[in-house]
């Protein structure tokens, strides 16, 4: 496994209720002794989407057939979780390198607060 493979996970919902089996983004490996996983979670859900926040990727992408996906879909960026590389159900695809940079940055960006995605308000890079 490495950053950028799709896997299957049954994603927990944030109500701890039991989650439905979906793709995930396997976006970073957890520093330490552990195989966990910093994930993101797939939908087929296109109206789900947070614009200019969550990653679309559809068939007219260059990398969909290779992320084996199924049907258009959106990495849900806000939609992230940590799990053990045993709950992962195999992998399905992968998507460019180019698009994991670009979800990363997402990340962070909105985690230090450099981008209000609600407001599309733009902050600064602070180096600290």
């Amino acid at each position: 496994m490495k950053p950028g493979k799709l896997a299957l996970l049954r994603f927990p919902r944030t109500n701890l209720g039991v989650g439905k089996l979906r793709p995930v983004l396997l976006i970073v490996r957890v520093p330490g002794p552990y195989p966990d996983w910093l994930v993101a979670m797939v939908s087929t859900h296109l109206g789900q989407a947070i614009p200019g926040f969550d990653e679309a990727i559809t068939e007219e992408d260059p990398d969909f057939a290779a992320s084996g996906l199924k049907r258009a879909s959106v990495i849900r960026i806000g939609r992230l979780a940590v799990v053990e590389a045993d709950l992962l159900l195999g992998e399905i695809g992968e998507i460019s390198r180019e698009r994991l940079n670009r979800i990363r940055r997402r990340i962070a960006d909105w985690i230090m607060g450099i981008h209000d995605f609600e407001s599309g308000v733009q902050g600064e890079r602070s180096e600290d």
